[in-house]
């Protein structure tokens, strides 16, 4: 029988002897300790990690590319170590300030923890980010906790595989005699300063990615301002009913970027609040909302956490972000053929869309050879059900519009929505056709299968049906007959009906679920099992239609991650204007991998005016969507169906410059090329993004005032040594050659560039 292994690995003094660690391995695996693996593992390959401790701190964890501090009062400082230089945006702490970690136990809010750093234990790292690592557990007590007895364990992990990422747990015991309530937790606490990094800048001169899915049309990437605020909770429906989101805070400045989110594959309700203070920084930090009791030595581990350092914008926190989901289980999806199909919508038409409508569009479709379109919102009776409208789509109209479209060699996906139900309620309108006495009256009469299954309802806590965005009611996704219903709605719509995808659209979250008939052991299972959902309708189709196309819309905000996996079609989501566009098909991107099929939404909705409490879409913006990698669409109507549709109908005028950009799109394909992350936003003047595809480089360069010509040199990043050829591929101009040694070029343009390089 083997022995049980006592030996801890502790950390060493700056000049203390140590043991080689293949030494240190063999002498583990000899006493038959459990980290023999480890121990193995490192012997063959030690870990490039290295932990030291400094008298009265910091714990220094150092990789070959970031440096994390751990102070004695449980502060961790994050460092990009580049060119020979520490560089951070971090700004020092003064011990114990009132911005830092802390928890809020029997009703106190407790920050004075003192850590005992040297007697800090490290360990193999054993988690799914790596085969290499290094673990630290750090051990810390309140000094004046108001009587409480409370113990707080910090837990860090880094790994070779990710040398600019620390993983993080925080766990809080109950070392008294009594039983304590726990109420909110803050942790990743950070106090931001440009100024760090560039001595001209206001502390609070950083660009952003906030992650939070909070109201429609807010910018997810933002240049903060000294009055910026924004709670950023991630998870829970927020109050304009959106909700869900991406994990993730992001800020960066022309040299360093710091990150800070969760890294556990299911939601939780937690909030990452990013505020300017009052002397200009940049206060940020993860809070939960425990509302736990802790018995006598019970404690409660807060989800994984991570600060990140890096170089760059968004792209690389997110990008950083999303491996490590894929390594911690999260599998994303591979694009079919069909999903980088440019897709004509019937949105146009708005929510009153007739058969005659669609079918009469399809000549200009097959002229502009527009091969995918879609069948919008409001063709079916009511939200559940999924059947045809009778006013609009009587009798079998949906099927023989659909058997046209497939006749004519156009590929058709439908617009619904899962979870989301009828229950009797008037829902808010998204449009005039909605605010009908009509319609109004449609809206009051619940859905068949609510009637079946009024016990499917998530309740809220005063037993009454949760509402959903724009005040639906939801079905619970924790139940397995909930899936199963969904799975033979999708088998309805793609076997039966035979469309060849969906656009699953104003998907957020879901409530949480107090529904007793549910027995649900925590009410978050609703959230948490939202995915599983999409999980079922994706798979269910693919098995049908290999080639189909699944697209999953968050209108006008970030995605949720939990149902990110089981979509091959990611979309802008009802961008407000180009640069929205630009910035989250770069997003997705990021997320999704360099190869990842976005659809850039409706280019009509790159320019977009608000009149009362519509906005009218007149945009034509195509390079935003063709430039960047993304997947071009329209929603034109045609032929002149008269003043209703004004603002979208394809005119004679407009209609040379959509051929000219669908041909251009088709023949190009930049959306099958490689995204290549070489320059950062808001730094890099103009905005530039660059492609790789088929031995060629593509660079989209957009003026920072669209309207007024930009005169200067663009630098394109990415060439190897040797002589390019430029070709301005818009306008069929011919700008010269340039040395891949030293790739500028003069140039003046307004509005946009978009330049193919090859070389000779």
């Amino acid at each position: 029988m083997r022995r049980q292994c006592k030996a801890e690995n502790r950390v060493k003094r700056k000049g203390s002897w140590r043991l080689p660690l293949a030494v240190l391995a063999w002498i583990l695996v000899l006493t038959g300790c459990a980290q023999e693996k480890v121990a193995k593992r490192e012997e063959a390959a030690p870990s490039a990690i290295v932990v030291t401790a400094k008298p009265g701190g910091p714990l220094v964890i150092k990789t070959p590319t970031a440096e994390f501090d751990v102070f004695p009062w449980g502060d961790v400082q994050a460092y990009l170590l580049k060119d020979g230089k520490r560089l951070t945006l971090d700004e020092p702490k003064r011990e114990r300030e009132a911005w830092g970690d802390y928890v809020v136990a029997g009703g106190k809010e407790i920050r004075d923890f003192d850590f005992d750093l040297d007697h800090a234990k490290v360990s193999a790292a054993q988690g799914k980010l790596g085969p290499r690592g290094k673990r630290i557990e750090i051990s810390g007590r309140a000094s004046a906790a108001g009587g409480l007895s409370i113990a707080k364990t910090l837990t860090l992990e880094v790994y070779d595989d990710f040398p600019n990422l620390a993983l993080t747990t925080v766990a809080y015991r109950n070392t008294g005699s009594e039983d304590l309530k726990i109420g909110v937790i803050v942790t990743q606490s950070r106090r931001l300063n440009a100024s760090l990094a560039d001595s001209k800048s206001p502390p609070y001169d950083l660009w952003s990615f906030q992650g939070s899915s909070n109201e429609w049309g807010k910018d997810e990437v933002v240049r903060l301002s000294k009055n910026f605020s924004r709670p950023n909770v991630m998870g829970a429906i927020s109050p304009s009913g959106a909700g869900g989101g991406i994990p993730v805070v992001a800020f960066w400045t022309g040299s360093v970027g710091v990150a800070i989110g969760h890294l556990e594959t299911l939601p939780h309700v937690i909030s990452m609040p990013v505020k300017v203070d009052k002397e200009g920084r940049v206060a940020a930090g993860l809070s939960i909302e425990v509302a736990a009791t802790l018995k006598p030595n019970e404690a409660y581990t807060t989800p994984a956490s991570f600060v990140a350092v890096y170089a760059g914008d968004y792209y690389a926190a997110l990008s950083m972000y999303s491996t490590a989901m894929q390594r911690q289980g999260w599998k994303l999806a591979s694009p079919t053929n069909d999903d980088f199909s440019a897709n004509w919508c019937g949105w146009g038409y708005r929510s009153d869309v007739t058969p005659a409508q669609m079918l009469g569009t399809i000549p200009k479709l097959k002229e502009l050879n527009l091969r995918w379109a879609t069948l919008d919102y409001r063709w079916f009776n009511n939200f559940g059900d999924w059947e045809p409208r009778p006013e609009t789509f009587p009798g079998d109209a949906l099927k023989k519009v659909l058997s046209e479209f497939h006749k004519q060699g156009i590929k058709v996906q439908l617009w619904w929505l899962p979870l989301a139900v009828s229950d009797g309620q008037v829902w808010e309108p998204i449009g005039p056709e909605e605010r009908t006495p009509a319609a109004r009256e449609q809206q009051k009469r619940p859905a068949q299968i609510v009637k079946e299954h009024p016990d499917w309802l998530i309740l809220d806590p005063e037993g009454k049906p949760a509402r959903l965005f724009l005040n639906r009611a939801a079905f619970c996704p924790a139940l397995s007959a909930v899936r199963d219903y969904y799975r033979k709605l999708t088998e309805k719509f793609i076997r039966d009906w035979d469309f060849d995808g969906h656009k699953l659209d104003m998907c957020f979250t879901v409530p949480h679920c107090y529904n007793p008939q549910h027995h649900h052991k925590s009410p978050q299972e609703s959230m948490q099992a939202m995915g599983e959902v999409f999980k079922v309708i994706f798979e269910t189709t693919r098995r049908l239609k290999p080639e189909s196309v699944t697209q999953v819309c968050p209108c006008g905000t970030t995605p949720n991650f939990a149902w990110l996996p089981y979509l091959d079609h990611a979309v802008t989501a009802d961008p407000v204007g180009a640069a929205q566009v630009r910035r989250r098909i770069k997003m997705y991107k990021a997320l999704l991998g360099p190869q990842a099929a976005v659809y850039g939404d409706h280019v009509e909705l790159s320019a977009m005016q608000r009149v009362g409490k519509d906005y009218v879409e007149s945009g034509a913006d195509f390079a935003s969507t063709v430039g960047t990698g993304g997947v071009l669409g329209t929603k034109f109507t045609w032929p002149d169906y008269g003043p209703t549709f004004k603002n979208v109908f394809l005119t004679p005028a407009k209609e040379p410059r959509w051929k000219k950009w669908i041909d251009l799109y088709n023949s190009k394909m930049l959306a099958r090329g490689t995204f290549l992350n070489l320059y950062t936003l808001g730094y890099d003047v103009p905005e530039g993004y660059a492609i790789a595809k088929d031995g060629k480089m593509y660079y989209a360069f957009f003026a920072p005032e669209p309207a007024k010509p930009w005169k200067g040199e663009v630098e394109l990043r990415g060439l190897q040594p040797g002589r390019y050829r430029i070709f301005d591929y818009e306008n069929g101009k011919d700008l010269g050659t340039i040395d891949g040694a030293q790739p500028r070029l003069a140039t003046e343009f307004t509005h946009h560039l978009l330049l193919e390089v090859t070389r000779l």
